[in-house]
């Protein structure tokens, strides 16, 4: 049995959309594209490794899987990541039946959820996403995610694909690890927690204010 972990870069109010260059994916009409490139440090660079340093296989939507494969085959031999990738079986998921020519590539279709439960309970590396928001609402909405790695930065970019869409399951979660590069960004990593606890903050006795607030929001609601 093995994990799925969720790593992403994400701003402050949850997009994650073409963080690497603007040509990388500006769907939607989106004009932002490599809003993470001048917040790179070392500390940031090292909790990267640090996704790559255990035996992984990647998990990708189509347009990630296409993004990675015109790029990452051509860095040259002597980058880690390169190499990493290379070797890792990158499963994807895809509705399209073009080929994948990126070598180890495996197209999962059909029912995305069933098929990567499926690889979940077979023996093997970690899954690991990368970018791919349209597959993250799907592993969220069928609560598949063991751990996330997120790198959250200090800016607010609007409009954009996010890693939080409408159908995600509510979850507790909990922080197992986390650190701010120089530049401002958090880095924390989250496994799952079981179910969201409330509570209240309100008086035992509630006032006649409160009691009649109450009433207005069940008839405006």
């Amino acid at each position: 049995m093995r994990k799925l972990v969720t790593a992403a870069f994400v701003s402050m109010d949850g997009v994650m959309q073409a963080p690497g260059a603007p040509e990388e994916d500006p769907t939607g009409g989106f004009t932002l594209g490599g809003w993470t490139v001048n917040y790179w440090d070392e500390a940031m660079g090292s909790f990267m490794d640090g996704i790559f340093t255990d035996p992984f296989a990647l998990l990708l939507g189509r347009k990630t899987y296409e993004i990675f494969a015109a790029h990452w085959p051509f860095v040259g031999e002597d980058d880690p990541i390169g190499k990493a990738f290379a070797a890792a079986t990158k499963y994807v998921a895809t509705t399209s039946k073009e080929p994948l020519t990126w070598q180890n590539s495996v197209a999962l279709h059909g029912d995305v959820a069933t098929e990567i439960a499926r690889l979940k309970q077979e023996d093997g590396p970690d899954l690991l996403t990368q970018g791919s928001s349209g597959l993250l609402q799907t592993l969220l909405a069928h609560d598949l995610i063991d751990e996330l790695r997120l790198l959250t930065f200090p800016v607010i970019l609007g409009p954009g694909k996010r890693l939080f869409g409408d159908g995600a399951e509510p979850e507790a979660l909990k922080l197992t690890a986390n650190s701010v590069s120089t530049t401002g960004v958090i880095m924390s990593v989250y496994e799952r927690a079981g179910e969201v606890k409330t509570g209240s903050f309100g008086m035992s006795e509630p006032s006649e204010a409160e009691l009649a607030r109450r009433e207005r929001m069940k008839r405006e609601g």
